[in-house]
């Protein structure tokens, strides 16, 4: 009986979180490719950023000096703006808005291989118009 009562004691939080809609963590996706990238006047680091096709991929970006952005060009360099894109963003945003000290997070889908342009899409200064950088999807 003893042992009883402890099984029931032991039970009894798991039972009460699954009854209350309590979700457990999932596990970390494993085909993720999670990228570290930090923004500051007027550079991300690193560029070029390569990627495997087919991957889906987290860039999160990190503003070491004040507001910056980022911007993806979701067709290749060179290729028709009017065929499928070739990036895949999980998010509506188009410019993504990164906050001094902040992190945030682009994820993407990279279906096509070739280099994709990026830029800083929030006015950060003189250097503005040469904060730029590449991704390259490699087949």
């Amino acid at each position: 009986m003893r042992i009883a009562t402890r099984f029931f004691f032991l039970l009894l939080p798991v039972a009460f979180a699954v009854a209350s809609g309590f979700a457990f963590p999932a596990q970390p996706d494993q085909d993720v490719q999670v990228i570290e990238v930090t923004a500051k006047k007027y550079e991300f680091n690193p560029a070029p950023i390569h990627v495997k096709q087919g991957v889906k991929v987290q860039l999160k970006i990190t503003s070491l000096d004040r507001t910056h952005g980022f911007k993806i060009n979701l067709t290749a360099d060179g290729a028709d703006a009017k065929g499928a894109p070739g990036l895949v963003l999980a998010s509506k945003d188009d410019c993504f808005k990164i906050e001094k000290g902040a992190t945030t997070v682009v994820e993407f889908t990279a279906t096509k291989p070739g280099t994709y342009s990026f830029h800083c899409c929030n006015r950060c200064g003189l250097g503005h118009g040469g904060m730029k950088g590449q991704i390259v999807v490699e087949p």
